[in-house]
């Protein structure tokens, strides 16, 4: 039984009019007066901490913890801005499928796993009314690393759940080949959605245990009965 599952934000739940790369090239702007260099960046799949360290070396900014906090405090501003006035969505098929597995006889807890900082990730759920779903989670805040970061939800997700939550009970849910690879790390089941940043073929390739062209296409029930 699937007692804990835990979702990508961006490109999984949600399209946010690429609120998050704006934001992050107001505040290098604003903060930093670095103004080149965003359009090089492949955001899909990454953390913000690493985003923010190749960004920094793009411009021979020193990546100091000072500076990383100087970051992420304008950037969460700017985000908060942005996203207000942003024009995007709900991913297919998300609400539904969340609707779905709360409704489950034996409903499994939902959690984030994603490479937004915690605030980041909240701005951008509270905006579409998908915030207060989830109960737990891991974040860019943990750890640069996505894979320590799935490691950080499995342990949160043992404190609510109890010691003996195994890997197996768990399904991560994301649209690119970093979600598989990070479920993978922590043996979770994954569930990849082409929502996002990859498309079906390849996220296949990467042979999660489901793959789907979105959340309209599989059941709470299936992953969950596994």
């Amino acid at each position: 039984m699937v007692r804990l599952v835990l979702f990508d934000v961006d490109g999984t739940l949600v399209h946010t009019g690429r609120a998050g790369s704006q934001a992050f090239a107001r505040t290098f702007a604003t903060e930093f007066n670095a103004r080149d260099g965003i359009e090089k960046i492949r955001f899909a799949g990454r953390t913000d901490v690493n985003l923010v360290r190749e960004f920094f070396g793009f411009h021979n900014i020193p990546a100091t913890p000072e500076n990383f906090r100087r970051f992420f405090d304008r950037y969460v501003f700017w985000l908060d801005q942005i996203v207000a006035q942003s024009n995007g969505e709900i991913c297919r098929g998300v609400s539904e499928f969340l609707n779905d597995l709360r409704a489950l006889p034996h409903p499994p807890m939902l959690g984030l796993l994603t490479g937004n900082i915690r605030l980041g990730a909240e701005i951008k759920l509270r905006r579409y009314g998908l915030w207060d779903f989830f109960a737990t989670g891991g974040f860019a805040d943990d750890h640069e690393d996505r894979n320590h970061i799935a490691a950080a939800a499995l342990e949160r997700g043992r404190r609510v759940l109890g010691k003996n939550l195994r890997p197996e009970e768990i399904v991560v849910v994301g649209d690119t080949p970093f979600d598989i690879r990070c479920g993978k790390f922590i043996g979770a089941k994954v569930l990849a959605v082409a929502t996002g940043g990859a498309k079906l073929d390849e996220l296949k390739q990467h042979q999660p245990h489901w793959a789907v062209e979105d959340l309209t296409r599989v059941t709470a029930r299936e992953i969950c009965a596994r």
